[in-house]
């Protein structure tokens, strides 16, 4: 995926796509064309991730539950 083809993701081939090409990008240098890409493509890829792999929130009685278990 090249910087010219920054578009929304609209399947899981262009999100696994995408997913690929950031770790590509994932060292590069501040300022540059290909951290600017970067930058671009982790936005696109979260807007792909919340619409189609939403985290709920948790229930607050387990929330604490988890928790209380973690600080034992």
């Amino acid at each position: 995926m090249e910087s010219h083809m920054l578009k929304p993701i609209e399947t899981k081939e262009e999100f696994d796509e995408a997913l690929k090409r950031l770790y590509e990008l994932f060292d590069a240098p501040t300022g540059t064309p290909e951290n600017e890409e970067l930058e671009a493509l982790a936005d696109i890829i979260e807007a792909y991730d919340k619409e189609h792999y939403p985290i709920e929130p948790p229930d607050p009685v387990e929330a604490e539950r988890i928790r209380r278990e973690d600080t034992q």
